[in-house]
């Protein structure tokens, strides 16, 4: 089976470096490049690091699990900001975040890469809702039965100053939750929505959690999001979420430094910026 295939390739060539592009981007470097991708920004986490999120209601953002944690800790909400459209510099909206969430079936530590991706979904509460006048949240989908054309728009290493659109890419196999296509995706593009158009505005059918090239190929993995969507947003109405859980402590039975084995990395300073597996 194709995913299973390059499933097995990640434990080898996890991002190694970026994957290639056949065709240039898009950067949406002009305010009417924007237009239609407002909703599209980059969670920054600590010093240096970031994510890409996209804005699913005024006050959420959605992004990967895995930014969430890195270098053996768990995120410090309070290290966490989102910023709408940002491009060189200036965003047209940001916020502190109060609140993020890690789907509960996401776990870190696991050995099960499938299972690692169709769960590495993450939901921040935004301290200040970004209206929507100014950016319009997109709803989530089901990727309809059949449907080949995706597009995804992200930040990336290289590419960080300003959003990068990838608007002609195509599915190359679903499985078990899992979805896999050829868009263009790098470190930093860890969270970034992947679309499908279907006549009117794109509706988000993913988010980036993964990727490999293998033989020449370039291949990103993502997870099919309304369910995962749907229980973290109950999560989040029990009241879950004002602290992401603290780590395990180091000797206790089973316990080990957090690796994410999916996923893109951060590093605080130079190069690539994202949990490095």
């Amino acid at each position: 089976m194709l995913i299973r295939r390059y499933l097995g390739a990640l434990a080898f060539a996890l991002l190694a470096g970026p994957l290639l592009a056949d065709a240039p981007l898009k950067r949406l470097t002009l305010r009417q490049d924007l237009l239609g991708w407002e909703a599209v920004g980059r969670v920054e986490i600590g010093r240096g690091g970031y994510c890409t999120g996209v804005l699913i209601a005024p006050d959420l953002v959605l992004t990967a699990a895995h930014c969430l944690f890195g270098g053996g800790t768990y995120a410090n909400v309070a290290d966490l900001r989102f910023r709408a459209g940002l491009r060189d510099g200036v965003a047209l909206a940001e916020s502190d975040v109060l609140k993020a969430l890690a789907h509960p079936a996401y776990d870190p530590r696991g050995r099960d890469r499938a299972k690692q991706i169709r769960w590495d979904v993450g939901l921040l509460q935004l301290a200040n809702p970004v209206p929507v006048t100014t950016a319009a949240p997109f709803p989530t989908a089901t990727l309809s039965d059949g449907a080949r054309g995706l597009s995804v728009v992200s930040y990336g290493q290289g590419r960080d100053d300003a959003l990068s659109w990838d608007e002609r890419c195509g599915v190359l196999g679903r499985s078990g939750g899992l979805i896999a296509f050829d868009c263009d995706v790098t470190f930093g593009s860890s969270g970034a929505p992947v679309f499908h158009r279907t006549g009117g505005r794109a509706a988000l059918v993913s988010l980036v959690s993964a990727g490999v090239a293998e033989g020449g190929d370039r291949v990103a993995f993502g997870m099919e999001l309304p369910q995962a969507v749907a229980e973290l947003k109950a999560a989040l109405r029990r009241g879950d979420g004002d602290r992401l859980p603290p780590p395990a402590p180091e000797g206790q039975a089973g316990a080990r430094t957090i690796r994410p084995s999916v996923g893109f990395g951060t590093k605080a300073s130079g190069g690539a910026k994202f949990l490095t597996p």
